[in-house]
């Protein structure tokens, strides 16, 4: 039983059309309404005009990712309760248009962080990369969120006082413009002023209470999404440590199992990312991959180079530190065995070629996903080739 083979739309706006994603190869898009403000429902109306788009290009869409969860969900405040009640809803109307699986995650405030989108490696093409250092510069420096100190030890500081100081302007601009970078899909980026009055109202807020209100979200929302055939498939934190002083809760392999004890169900599990939990190196992937098998709803198939420090960059699909074909052999036994197909899409390509000169999402141009899923389609047809 071979993956469900899928690429990451944005939805109309999206530089990349549905029809190169058809031409990679893809016979599915996973995509959301990213138009819809976040804790707002999603109509019926609004999800079967997206749905008639993808279809309408000869394609199927059966994975929602992202419905976002509010950070008034996520912190317990202001609208909260209602927001809950306007999740459910969008669950069952997603459902009522043929849906499968809702892709979420819990990072407070930000969504993945990265301090540089184009990243240029030895080959001329360009990455997405974490640099600690020059995290530290935009948090203590840039930034300047208050108690940001207390986060760093002296030599952290220290670092980040000399490498501010040889940064030209323009590349201090570059680094804040990178880190505030907005949601996915998005191209209004946050401003510094938002975030740090987002901050503020996560005082208090540790990784035990952060936890608790997930748990209390996913008891809400679970049995509404088994209720309705649903899945729910949580992404681990990008990168998977605290940032900002805020908690981090979805990173390692106990904080998988955490999730999946909370609220026993069918219905309530991982979009398992090889890229962000690997770029943790006490993740054993392939290992998390056998504990979770009977969990994992949906899978971001991508790699991670890390180097000292907490740094690491996308690395091309079959290189970097994760044993892809490992994975891949995991994850055929598992379909396998559960005699399903999983979907499944490439992540984080590199801009190459004649995407260089287009302006693309971070991470999602069109010919360095198409690598990717051409690389990884070739492991998986030896894989199943060599299974048979």
């Amino acid at each position: 039983m071979k993956m469900h083979q899928t690429m990451r739309w944005f939805g109309p706006h999206d530089t990349v059309k549905l029809s190169d994603i058809r031409q990679a190869g893809c016979a599915g898009v996973v995509t959301a309404l990213h138009h819809i403000p976040v804790g707002d429902v999603w109509t019926v109306e609004e999800i079967e005009k997206r749905k008639k788009d993808i279809e309408d290009a000869g394609m199927t869409w059966t994975v929602v990712e992202s419905l976002p969860v509010s950070d008034d969900i996520k912190r317990q405040g202001d609208n909260w309760l209602q927001h809950i009640e306007n999740y459910k809803v969008s669950l069952r109307n997603a459902a009522a248009c043929g849906l499968k699986v809702i892709t979420y995650n819990f990072m407070p405030v930000l969504d993945w962080l990265r301090t540089d989108i184009d990243y240029q490696l030895p080959d001329g093409s360009r990455a997405l990369y974490f640099k600690q250092v020059d995290f530290a510069v935009f948090d203590l420096f840039l930034l300047q969120r208050p108690g940001a100190e207390n986060d760093y030890d002296d030599a952290a500081i220290k670092k980040a006082g000399d490498r501010i100081k040889s940064m030209t302007a323009a590349e201090k601009e570059k680094l804040f413009r990178n880190c505030l970078l907005g949601l996915p899909g998005s191209d209004e980026a946050f401003t510094a002023a938002q975030v740090l009055t987002e901050l503020k109202k996560y005082e208090g807020i540790d990784e035990a209470r952060l936890k608790e209100n997930l748990f209390h979200f996913l008891q809400q929302v679970v049995p509404v999404a088994e209720e309705c055939g649903l899945v729910m498939a949580i992404h681990p934190d990008d990168p998977p440590y605290a940032v900002l002083g805020l908690p981090r809760i979805m990173s390692t392999e106990k904080d998988a199992a955490d999730l999946i004890n909370s609220v026993p169900s069918s219905a309530n599990g991982l979009c398992f990312c090889t890229g962000s939990f690997g770029a943790r190196d006490d993740n054993n992937i392939p290992a998390m991959l056998k504990r979770f098998a009977d969990s994992i709803y949906f899978l971001h198939l991508r790699n991670t180079k890390r180097e000292h420090g907490g740094n690491f960059y996308e690395a091309s699909h079959l290189e970097g530190d994760t044993d892809m074909y490992e994975i891949i052999r995991e994850i055929t036994e598992l379909q396998k065995r559960r005699n399903i197909s999983l979907p499944m899409r490439p992540d984080h390509g590199h801009q190459m070629l004649d995407d260089l000169g287009k302006k693309t999402y971070p991470g999602y141009s069109a010919i360095g996903r198409l690598k990717g899923l051409a690389e990884l389609r070739g492991v998986e047809y030896a894989v199943v080739k060599g299974m048979s």
